[in-house]
This record gives C-alpha cells, sequence and structure tokens, in this order.
C-alpha cells in the first residue's frame, strides 16, 4: 500500500473505500505504470509519432523532478541507458542507485546551494555529449526548485523571492513566469547547451498541461515575456517587498536590454501523464466498488475551488464525487498545513449540515504544503463553527487534522500528478 497508514484510518467502511479510491489514484501515477505505454526496445512512441532510437552509439537519461528517479528506473528496465543525472528533492531516498547514475538531492520547494550544484552539472554534462548520442530528458512537477542557476541575481534573492510567491497565493504558471525571467535555464535556455539530439517525456502537474510552465519550461520554450513578470509582482504587491536587484533584473528585460526567453522548442517535448489518469483509475475502482460517479477538476483560488466542490456533492447515498486539479492557497498563519488538508478543513466546514460524508485529499507527491503528509481524511463530524475558523485564520489545516489522528501519511511517492480527492456520501 501506498497509504502508509491506510489501517489505522479505516475507521469505517466509507473511510475504507475512500482510503481504496485514493491508493488507485496513486497507483495510477506511478511512472512504472506510464512509461512502458511510450518507452518500448529501441522505440520511443507518442501518439502517431515513433522515433528509432536503435541508430545512436550511446543512450543517457538527464531526469529532474519530484519522479525524476522512479521515471529513471522505469526507462532503464526497458532501454539500455549509459548513464545519466537524477535530481530529486532533499529528503527523497533515490529508487535507482548506482554508479551510471549522479544524483542530486536538492532544495524544494525553495531551491537551495545543490540546485545550483546540480544546474551547473547538467549543463556540463549536456556540452560533453557527441553528436551520434541520444539524450531522454524526463521531466516531472518540483524542477524549477530542484535545478536552479540564478541569472545576475544571488541565490538567496531567489529563494526570497521564491518564499514571497509561495505565500503570496499566485499560480504555477504565474509563479513559473518570474522564475523563468531569472534563470539562466529555464524557459528553454538549457537546451542551448544541448551538442546531440534528445527528447522530452513530461509528466504534468500543472493546468491544461502547458510545457512552458511545467518544470518552468527547462527543456521546452518560454510563451510571457519580463513584462508579464513585472506585472505579476504589481499583481500581487510584492513591489517593496521583491529585492532592488530583481526589479532591475525585470525592468532591464522589459527595455530591451536584456535577451527574452526562447520562444521556439529545440527538441520535442511530450506529456506521458497528467492529473486524468489517477481521475479515471479512481473512478474505476469507485464503480468497482457500487458507487455512482461524478469527476471534476477545480483550480486556482481555494475557497473558489470549495464552492464548486460543494455544489457537486452528491445527495443521495451510494455516490461519490472525485476531484482533482491543484488549488493555492494564501498562507495567512505560522501555522503547519498544506491545500489538501486545508481544503478538506474548508469542506468540512461548509458541510456541517450535511450527514454521513467521507471527505479526502492528498497530493499525488505525497508532501503537503509544508508537512510531511499527503492530505487528510474526515467524515464530516460537528465540530464548533469558531475552532474550525481559528485553525484555518492560521494556516493550521495540518495540526487540527493531527488531533484527529486523520492525517494521511504516503511519504515521498516519487511522483507529482497534482492533486486528488474524494467526497462519499
Amino acid at each position: 500500500m501506498i497509504i502508509q497508514n491506510f489501517k489505522e484510518l479505516a475507521t469505517s467502511q466509507k473511510k475504507k473505500d475512500t482510503l481504496e479510491i485514493l491508493e488507485s489514484g496513486l497507483e495510477a501515477a506511478k511512472p512504472e505504470n506510464i512509461l512502458p505505454k511510450f518507452v518500448s526496445e529501441g522505440k520511443i512512441t507518442v501518439g502517431k509519432e515513433g522515433l528509432d532510437i536503435k541508430k545512436f552509439s550511446n543512450i543517457y537519461t538527464i531526469a529532474f523532478g519530484k519522479a525524476a528517479d522512479s521515471m529513471t528506473r522505469a526507462v532503464n528496465a526497458i532501454l539500455p541507458i549509459k548513464g545519466g543525472i537524477i535530481v530529486i528533492p532533499k529528503g527523497s531516498r533515490s529508487k535507482i542507485l548506482g554508479k551510471k547514475f549522479q544524483i542530486f538531492n536538492a532544495g524544494h520547494p525553495k531551491p537551495n546551494q545543490t540546485s545550483v550544484k546540480a544546474a551547473k552539472e547538467v549543463i556540463k554534462f549536456l556540452q560533453n555529449r557527441k553528436k551520434d548520442e541520444f539524450i531522454i530528458f524526463l521531466v516531472s512537477g518540483g524542477s524549477s526548485a530542484l535545478l536552479t542557476l540564478p541569472e545576475k541575481i544571488t541565490l538567496n534573492d531567489k529563494i526570497h523571492v521564491t518564499d514571497l510567491l509561495l505565500k503570496s497565493g499566485a499560480t504555477i504558471q504565474e509563479f513559473n513566469c518570474i522564475r523563468k525571467h531569472l534563470s539562466k535555464i529555464k524557459g528553454g535556455k538549457l537546451m542551448s547547451h544541448l551538442k546531440c539530439q534528445g527528447i522530452s517525456l513530461v509528466m504534468s502537474d500543472v493546468e491544461g498541461d502547458d510545457l512552458s510552465s511545467i518544470a518552468s519550461g527547462i527543456t521546452y520554450m518560454d510563451n510571457t515575456t519580463f513584462s508579464d513578470a513585472v506585472d505579476i509582482i504589481k499583481k500581487y504587491n510584492l513591489q517593496n517587498k521583491i529585492p532592488s536587484e530583481v526589479l532591475h533584473l525585470l525592468r532591464n528585460g522589459v527595455n530591451q536590454q536584456i535577451p527574452e526567453t526562447p520562444k521556439k522548442e529545440k527538441i520535442k517535448n511530450y506529456i506521458v501523464a497528467n492529473n486524468s489518469y489517477c481521475l479515471e483509475a479512481m473512478e474505476l475502482k469507485a464503480k468497482e466498488l457500487g458507487y455512482k460517479v461524478n469527476k471534476i477538476q477545480v483550480y486556482g483560488n481555494i475557497k473558489e475551488a470549495v464552492k464548486i466542490i460543494i455544489k457537486n456533492i452528491p445527495s443521495e447515498s451510494k455516490n461519490c464525487l472525485i476531484f482533482g486539479g491543484e488549488t493555492t492557497v494564501e498562507v495567512l498563519g505560522k501555522g503547519c498545513g498544506g491545500r489538501n488538508q486545508e481544503m478538506v478543513l474548508r469542506i468540512l466546514k461548509n458541510t456541517q449540515k450535511t450527514n454521513n460524508l467521507s471527505i479526502a485529499a492528498i497530493g499525488t507527491d505525497g508532501i503537503d504544503g509544508n508537512t510531511l503528509f499527503a492530505g487528510a481524511i474526515t467524515e464530516n463530524v460537528k465540530i464548533e463553527p469558531t475552532i474550525l475558523k481559528e485553525y484555518l485564520k492560521n494556516s493550521d489545516s495540518g495540526k487540527f487534522f493531527q488531533k484527529q489522528k486523520s492525517n494521511i501519511i504516503t511519504g515521498f511517492t516519487h511522483s507529482n500528478l497534482m492533486d486528488i480527492g474524494v467526497v462519499l456520501q
């Protein structure tokens, strides 16, 4: 089981069913269940396009993101990979070991010195390749922090900007627009160092599978501008909080004193999995358990997303609402929590007059916000409204569910296809 405390949490049949549905979503997100659909011996096939890779002298992988090690392991089991680089979050133990892979455990969600070192090693690796060699880039969410090479600003400045954006409620697209314009590698800039042919296989953690936003478009290109980055800073009133060096760099870009990010891709980038993979597997499991299913995706501000979920909660028994996507949360206090635990707490708060619900939400990466929990599960037990408001006011959903013994624990899942949730009636 991926959910480590499944038995402890399954205190009723409805909660057990909820957890089984979540488990099926997590299982679907495993790269070993995804990549063999696209990678076979000597060939990579995406849709109607096929690429014969037997003609290359050596095949390498460069993988970065929360699923980097598990993606590498899946491909390495099929193809004769010569070697490569893996960049995963600090605290995560690699699913694949061996001397042929250089492994970095870098900072996430904030970059660190290892993020910079990893980026430099990737550049060096690309520059050392021969023309008749081939590189498979394996990309997943989290890479924007894991690979970092600031452009004319310090790493501390980059960390400070990251911290501000994390707390601002900015969308991932807005967040990554700014990251791309403060980087020497993001937005497709890394590809200027590529000396051989390559392909990028991408697990999407972004609404609409926007390749320009996933991993800040490191192997793709950029459809945003310096002007967009400045507008985002103004939108969230961060002008007086952003370091002056950062504002100066962005304004130089607006004034065309610095080249824009690349607007054309150098290699083909393909989406191989997204949040819908999880939701489809969850739907099958729910139907197998005897539930009628309604399935939705929610994005943007968490308060608005909760309103949509509440409207879609079924009123009849043996009905299931499955939801996925990724919301944004403005951090208000100094509590512990994450968007999934807050999602469950907000749904609980708004369903106090409804009977017999089971509510759960988790991040498919296994780490929700500033906690070591994946998310939370609860039945809509009656709680004093002022208590719920106080926990939300301090962004302390994690602590609330710790007291209820309702946090879901998976540890690092070595995958990342956004968030998934269930409401059972």
